[in-house]
């Protein structure tokens, strides 16, 4: 599973700002044909991004493709016209049930199978935007080709009647339960994206939030959102360095028969020696990329 920091969205029928999204080192590209493709504009769309999964480097992003909401009646087309190309994996929106998901894994499967592609080597990503949506959680997460839960605050504010607000309290509990649902299941949990994006500390404040609540990254849909969102889910080097300090005591510990350890004035014990390996693994993670 790649390091997915910030997941940028492009819109699908937009060459110009595909091939614009290569300069950036983003962690994941995201070629829209969903919200941000005009009705009249789905076929261009497809057309564009079969033409950037075969002509264009991607480098170290991540290709992936978002399709129509299932129900739309444009949803099928889309995974046709695309899956052939391999992209890395495919978002699905507005997600609300298993059923959906396994849905559109049988066609990925299909054509998996008719290129002779590894099983489950095109990975999925679902958004979560709706009151039914969260509630289902539970059985969301269990589908096998699924990879993370992507959040979209704006449309779930909307469908349980919410108004937004600076602090966005009214997301808190359903960011909380998605995280928790991804955190049982090792799926990233990506946070809804900041739709101001002229305001770069918005977003850089936002993103840091949604870092220290747990998720994994954050949607992005603008070039300039990308750094600040990559630096607020990437370790500080301070942090670095502790998480190994952590990792290197707690190691000679147990080497002494010693359990529960100081370090700098703290207790430390088994949960921190988890969390201080989650750092070093993300920190790894972000180096590669």
């Amino acid at each position: 599973m790649c390091s997915r920091r910030a997941l940028l969205y492009m819109p699908g029928d937009d060459w110009k700002k595909i091939t614009k999204a290569l300069t950036l080192d983003v962690d994941c590209i995201c070629m829209d044909m969903e919200d941000g493709v005009a009705l009249n504009q789905k076929s261009e769309a497809r057309i564009t991004i079969a033409k950037a999964l075969l002509e264009l480097d991607f480098g170290t992003s991540e290709k992936l493709l978002r399709i129509n909401a299932i129900g739309s009646g444009l949803e099928q087309d889309d995974l046709q016209a695309i899956l052939p190309y391999c992209p890395d994996g495919i978002v699905i929106p507005k997600i609300e049930s298993l059923d959906q998901i396994q849905w559109g894994s049988e066609i990925i499967k299909s054509v998996e199978l008719a290129n002779d592609w590894p099983l489950n080597s095109i990975r999925m990503l679902v958004g979560i935007e709706t009151a039914k949506g969260v509630l289902n959680l539970k059985e969301i997460v269990t589908h096998p080709r699924l990879d993370g839960i992507l959040f979209g605050g704006e449309d779930f504010a909307t469908s349980i009647g919410a108004t937004r607000t600076d602090s966005s309290i009214e997301l808190l509990y359903a960011r909380q339960a998605i995280i928790m649902a991804c955190a049982a299941y090792g799926l990233q949990a990506i946070d809804t994206l900041t739709i101001d994006f002229k305001d770069i500390e918005r977003v850089r404040r936002e993103a840091e939030f949604g870092a220290m609540l747990g998720f994994s990254g954050k949607q992005v849909i603008h070039p300039n959102q990308v750094a600040p969102v990559q630096a607020a889910f990437t370790p500080s080097d301070k942090s670095i360095a502790y998480a190994k300090s952590v990792v290197e005591v707690f190691e000679s510990r147990q080497q002494e028969g010693r359990g529960a350890f100081e370090l700098d004035g703290k207790m430390i014990d088994m949960p921190h020696l988890k969390k201080a390996l989650r750092v070093l693994d993300r920190a790894k993670a972000a180096e590669e990329k």
